[in-house]
């Protein structure tokens, strides 16, 4: 590789990484301005479900309305040829075979419309489900997102470290992953801050009843009983009065 070749893709790759880290930086503004496109995607399938639906619905209409006109011909016809005129009687039958075959062009065009109405309710609803799915995903990675930025500065307060908290991710499901990290990171450093400073041992002994003024369950029952048995048992020297019969 030449060396002019090298350098075109040095230059591609930084222009790559800059325009990788706006992205990353911005992730979730892409993402909620990612949902606003999908809401109104969503509305303008909603507009065309109900144009399809009212053209749907003008087709039956008219499809009855042809059902009407034959039957009314059909009486016409009939009474033209009680009255022997033939030539009227096939003007009409005429006519009720056009609205006919009118009939049966517009039946199969209205099954289609009700098919294509079934699939794009179809699609709408699943379509509807993913977008909610989806912005209940993002409020908790923002939630998320916020507690670990709080976290992790407390953190580095407390150790004298000022480095930048990064935050970088390019999609949905970097920002969890990262996380998911960050939630161990953390996880392991108060393991490690605890055995530092003795507080698991501590936790242990307590745990185990040795440390002075750790009580157990156990040893509130045993107290619990030693005073009942003091309050039953009486004094030496004292009498139980005794209730004499009632005559």
């Amino acid at each position: 590789m030449s060396m002019l070749s090298k350098l075109s893709a040095l230059f591609r790759g930084t222009a790559h990484e800059a325009g990788q880290s706006v992205v990353d930086a911005n992730a979730l503004k892409i993402l909620d301005q990612e949902i606003r496109d999908a809401d109104n995607a969503q509305g303008k399938a909603r507009d065309d479900l109900a144009g399809l639906v009212a053209r749907r619905r003008m087709a039956e209409n008219e499809l009855q309305s042809f059902g009407e006109q034959i039957s009314k011909y059909e009486s016409s016809a009939r009474a033209a040829l009680g009255q022997g005129k033939t030539d009227l009687a096939r003007e009409v039958a005429g006519r009720i075979a056009e609205l006919e075959t009118e009939i049966g062009t517009r039946g199969p065009q209205i099954e289609n419309m009700k098919q294509a109405e079934a699939r794009l309710r179809t699609a709408i609803a699943t379509t509807d489900q993913k977008i909610e799915t989806l912005r209940r995903e993002i409020d908790i990675v923002k939630v998320n997102e916020s507690v670990q930025r709080a976290q992790t500065s407390v953190a580095l307060q407390s150790a004298g470290a000022h480095s930048r908290i990064g935050s970088a991710a390019d999609s949905l499901q970097r920002i969890k992953q990262r996380q998911a990290v960050n939630e161990e990171k953390l996880r392991a450093g108060q393991e490690l801050e605890d055995k530092r400073t003795g507080a698991d041992l501590d936790a242990k002994l307590r745990d185990a009843g040795i440390l002075p003024g750790h009580a157990s369950a156990d040893d509130v029952l045993a107290r619990l009983t030693q005073q009942d048995i003091k309050v039953v048992t009486p004094q030496i020297g004292t009498s139980v009065p005794v209730e004499k019969d009632k005559a």
